[in-house]
């Protein structure tokens, strides 16, 4: 399925579901984690609370790229991990980018005395449980809300 969004900065965004037989190629990554039957999110020190994900590094794959990122922001390991998107984000003004979609189902979160940017984990029932002043504009994008939907009709997470 290929979906179409204006985003924000009112730049064309493309999502195509995918699933585990693709190729993830993004350049960027966003984790959807689900921890004991709730939805895992870190605090970003600027945006506020949001999905754990960042840039895929030179020489890491999507996925590995995924995995740390999870476990820098917010000290969690995957259990299981399904590649379930991916969107493009086609900008006018400036650099156009690619980001890869995962869902994990994390097994642990460990206490870290570093999150780099952000100030580690926290779990919500859903996103309509984080008052809306502390949600990072991420957690209102269009693309990122429909792959949490995506989430649900897949029976990852309820």
């Amino acid at each position: 399925m290929n979906v179409k969004f204006i985003d924000k900065e009112n730049d064309n965004v493309y999502l195509t579901y995918k699933d585990d037989n693709d190729i993830a190629n993004g350049e960027h990554v966003l984790i959807l984690p689900e921890y004991k039957g709730q939805l895992l999110f870190t605090q970003h020190n600027i945006r506020g609370v949001e999905f754990p994900g960042g840039k895929v590094e030179k020489g890491e794959t999507s996925l590995v790229a995924a995995k740390r990122e999870l476990f820098e922001e917010t000290g969690a390991t995957m259990q299981n991990c399904y590649y379930i998107a991916q969107y493009c984000v086609d900008r006018t003004n400036g650099t156009s980018f690619t980001k890869d979609v995962y869902m994990a189902v994390v097994n642990e979160i460990h206490t870290k005395s570093d999150y780099f940017e952000t100030n580690g984990p926290l779990l919500f029932d859903s996103v309509d449980d984080i008052p809306n002043e502390q949600k990072s504009y991420l957690l209102k994008d269009a693309a990122i809300l429909q792959c949490l939907e995506r989430v649900m009709e897949l029976g990852f997470y309820q």
